[in-house]
């Protein structure tokens, strides 16, 4: 039997380099029902580990830096144990040592996310040469202590200033979910043009087009629903990562779909990262306004699997924002949500 693939999370992705990396005992990671052996990928669909019969194997943990390198890096630099410091630098750095090695608390986001960046930026300035290494360790509650983290990375004396909430990128991502015609696109669209006013950077995943570009091989099966949510939610959390604006408009018809999409943000961006946006235009409404024929064809049998006609739509019950495209207006709309995103709710 072929190994069952598991996509890890980030912070599970942490656990695992802690363990390569002689800080903390072994993950629990299980095997999914049924399978014997199953192999362990990181988001990017790096193979990390082999879970089987002969227990754990980690194979590597990408974009992690290992102690040993850490140390060779020091060793290049002359420096021999220097003093360490956990997290954002002090409220004045006068007096700080002329080489610090600065450690960052970056379990559960990836090394390159904007989290990561915005915490080494902080430390510009502050007149000490500087080595800035992610590590894989929570903030809020860290499976090493301060001291035992800066000896397994060669440093001596440690002082720290850590923020224990979880961190965000500043990136948001909003999905926009509704039936087919229910103007999904036309209110992401004007939000767009509200959001470049404002002089926000903003990528728009509009449905159409990654059915046309980005999931051209798709159905319109359960699986091939959910496979192109998944893609637009992932592409969305990337961009959010970073510190960026991604704005979704597909039909997203099932909740736990919808839910992944949730999870890969959050994961990526931190905490209230994604917006839902529930355009909640009636079934009724949608086929009288039926632009494209779409619904006259779905009632004659002609298309298959049709949102609202013969596939349902699981209405969000954890949206942040419900619309009512019969009271309001598209401009309306997407003020209201550009106003949300924005804090003035």
């Amino acid at each position: 039997m072929a190994p069952t693939r598991v996509r890890l999370t980030d912070l599970e992705v942490a656990a695992l380099a802690r363990s390569a990396f002689g800080l903390t005992g072994p993950p629990a990671l299980d095997l999914p029902d049924g399978a014997t052996v199953a192999e362990f990928e990181d988001a990017q669909g790096v193979l990390v580990a082999t879970l089987g019969p002969a227990g754990l194997e980690v194979h590597q943990v990408p974009r992690w830096r290992s102690p040993d390198a850490v140390r060779a890096e020091l060793d290049r630099r002359g420096w021999s144990e220097p003093d360490a410091w956990v997290g954002a630098p002090p409220e004045h750095t006068d007096g700080l040592p002329a080489q610090l090695l600065v450690l960052l608390p970056a379990a559960g986001t990836a090394p390159d996310s904007a989290v990561v960046s915005l915490a080494a930026a902080a430390w510009a300035g502050s007149g000490a040469e500087l080595l800035l290494v992610p590590v894989p360790v929570t903030a809020a509650d860290p499976e090493v202590s301060w001291p035992d983290l800066a000896r397994a990375y060669g440093a001596g004396p440690v002082a720290s200033r850590v923020d224990p909430t979880t961190p965000s990128t500043g990136g948001r991502a909003v999905m926009f979910t509704g039936l087919s015609g229910a103007g999904k696109s036309t209110i992401a669209g004007r939000l767009v043009e509200l959001l470049q006013e404002a002089g926000r950077t903003v990528t728009l995943l509009d449905g159409d087009e990654v059915r046309t570009h980005l999931s051209a091989e798709l159905g319109f099966s359960k699986a091939g629903r959910d496979a192109n949510v998944r893609r637009i939610g992932w592409v969305a959390a990337q961009i959010a990562k970073h510190g960026g604006l991604a704005v979704c408009a597909p039909i997203a018809p099932y909740a736990a779909t919808r839910a992944d999409a949730r999870r890969l943000v959050e994961e990526q961006a931190g905490p209230g990262s994604f917006v839902l946006v529930h355009v909640a235009t009636s079934l009724a409404d949608c086929e009288a306004r039926d632009r494209k024929g779409l619904y006259a064809r779905a009632r004659r049998g002609e298309i298959a699997e049709f949102t609202g006609i013969s596939d349902p739509y699981e209405e969000p019950t954890d949206a942040e924002l419900t619309i009512d495209t019969r009271s309001t207006s598209a401009e309306e709309s997407a003020r209201r949500v550009l106003a949300h995103l924005l804090g003035d709710r």
